[in-house]
């Protein structure tokens, strides 16, 4: 009978756990390596941002109040004021910024999530950059402003006062809807102790409820979006979604 030899291979239980010790440290420095970039660029895209919407607030900013500043001067040439030209001026931009807010809602609704979607779709997206294609609504809403400035400007009269003033309305409005909706809701450059007022926390869970889609998309306002969710009937919903945002220091 032939005898035969049996091989058996083993190994070092040591070089085991070295093997496995150091694939169980090289893991978590790849996820931190992960992490810390995606905190980097992250940072590097809110600070892009940060700077456009600093240069463009501060541009057209200075020129609302050149306008504003050059306009009344003009009026006052001779001594005489024009007060119901002034009047008329002051009405239409505050009416025209509460005027905004009804006409973003109507627009949010009917042409943002229908047939304009392809560019809003973007805001409903994970952002990949400091800018989405969204952002072009921002200078969409820019041109008639400036235009109707420009003609108050440059002629005088209660016509001309009423279209600057129109004009006016829509710039605060605008500048107003920046600093809240970009800046407070989705956090793209700091706002500072605005987050902290109650209204605005409101405003906030509001408009993060629009995007949760729990209500059909409601509400598609902003300065007035609470009172939508109360509409649709979504108070305990705002109260959890503001309690959150308040337990994760947003």
């Amino acid at each position: 009978m032939s005898g035969f030899t049996v091989c058996v291979l083993t190994e070092d239980s040591k070089e085991i756990k070295t093997v496995e010790q150091e694939q169980e440290q090289v893991i978590p420095q790849a996820v931190s390596a992960g992490v810390a970039e995606k905190l980097a660029r992250k940072k590097s895209q809110r600070f892009t941002y940060l700077v456009a919407a600093v240069m463009s607030s501060f541009g057209i900013t200075s020129m609302a109040v050149f306008a504003v500043y050059y306009r009344f001067s003009w009026q006052m040439e001779g001594g005489d004021v024009p007060w119901s030209e002034m009047l008329g001026t002051f009405s239409l931009s505050v009416g025209a910024a509460v005027a905004m807010e009804f006409w973003a809602r109507w627009a949010h609704r009917a042409l943002w999530h229908a047939s304009l979607w392809h560019m809003h779709e973007s805001h409903h997206r994970p952002r990949e950059g400091p800018f989405e294609l969204n952002d072009v609504f921002a200078i969409i809403n820019a041109v008639p402003a400036i235009a109707l400035l420009s003609y108050g400007i440059f002629h005088k009269g209660l016509v001309p006062g009423l279209c600057f003033g129109a004009g006016l309305g829509i710039t605060v409005f605008g500048m107003a809807y920046m600093f809240v909706h970009d800046g407070l809701v989705h956090k793209r450059f700091p706002v500072g102790p605005i987050a902290n007022v109650p209204y605005f926390r409101r405003v906030a869970a509001a408009h993060q409820l629009h995007h949760s889609d729990k209500f059909n998309g409601a509400p598609y306002g902003l300065f007035l979006g609470p009172k939508e969710v109360e509409e649709v009937g979504g108070l305990e919903e705002l109260e959890k979604e503001i309690s959150r945002r308040i337990r994760s220091g947003s």
